[in-house]
């Protein structure tokens, strides 16, 4: 049988739609000027539909070869990148989540992670270390200073704090090592918290742009976030004089906006197909089938 629909059911769908709408409306915005023509974009007339269809921003993107070197550069970067948070967070947060009397040390370790969320280290003495120790221009610079994501450690310590005990005393007792009890229990028990810091690693690393520009120095170790960042609309007629026509024309019909946004569209799309992936686990229950006391 049915339920009925009520009044209140008909204001919750319409305040929920508002809402979703109202997140939805800066991203349309910002796809319809990155499909604008310039004139459209700068006069505001372009609201949640393209005004003069066109490609420019994207083709003046798309056809660079350092686009393409760039997007290769950041996919890896993510690759290493996640890999190493996942698997220093999941070391760490295992220990972390024990009991002082099994690990006694665990308060000390405590306030040292709470004094680094509190307090960094600082842009020029962490560039300082990162030139020491070798590491300029290399993936390792993007990749290592941020291996231990601390908010996340603590996400999933307390997240292991709830799995029950049981579990674990049942493991030792078929003589599970602490390693063992790790991998087989807590990690596939443990999916929709670590998708979840996952998630945050991957976006994480995916929009960061400002580590390139200070660690990378060759145009073709740059990740896609700063090349898209430095790209710019340069209308200067010193450099139009050795354009060809389509070159000139495609130049005119983009400004900084429409460009700008096709940025923003580009930097976007990776991760909208990824989150459709992972988004179950936020939803799904943890800690399935009980042990029998």
């Amino acid at each position: 049988m049915r339920k009925k629909i009520t009044v209140a059911d008909i204001i919750i769908g319409i305040f929920l739609f508002l809402c979703a709408f109202s997140c939805l409306m800066p991203i349309l915005n910002t796809i319809a000027i990155s499909f604008s023509d310039r004139t459209s974009a700068a006069l505001g007339k372009v609201y949640y539909w393209p005004v003069n269809f066109n490609l420019s921003a994207y083709k003046a993107m798309f056809h660079e070869k350092q686009f393409i070197i760039s997007f290769f550069n950041s996919i890896f970067r993510v690759v290493l990148g996640v890999s190493i948070n996942m698997l220093l967070t999941i070391l760490m947060a295992y220990p972390l989540s024990k009991d002082p009397k099994v690990f006694k040390h665990k308060k000390i370790y405590m306030w040292i992670i709470i004094v680094t969320m509190m307090f960094s280290g600082g842009l020029v003495p962490t560039f300082l270390v990162v030139k020491s120790l070798g590491l300029m221009d290399t993936i390792w610079a993007l990749v290592l200073p941020g291996a231990v994501p601390v908010f996340n450690v603590i996400l999933l310590m307390n997240f292991f704090k709830g799995v029950p005990k049981s579990l674990e005393e049942a493991a030792a007792v078929d003589g599970a090592t602490p390693l063992q009890i790790l991998w087989k229990i807590f990690v596939p028990i443990s999916k929709p918290a670590l998708a979840t810091i996952a998630l945050f690693a991957i976006v994480g690393h995916w929009n960061a742009f400002f580590d390139g520009k200070i660690y990378i120095n060759s145009p073709l170790k740059l990740p896609l976030q700063t090349y898209i960042q430095s790209l710019t609309v340069d209308l200067n007629p010193e450099r139009m004089v050795n354009m060809t026509p389509e070159q000139i024309e495609q130049q005119m019909a983009m400004s900084s906006l429409t460009f700008n946004s096709a940025k923003v569209i580009v930097s976007m799309v990776p991760i909208l197909i990824i989150y459709p992936f992972i988004q179950k686990y936020f939803v799904k229950g943890i800690v399935v089938g009980a042990v029998k006391q």
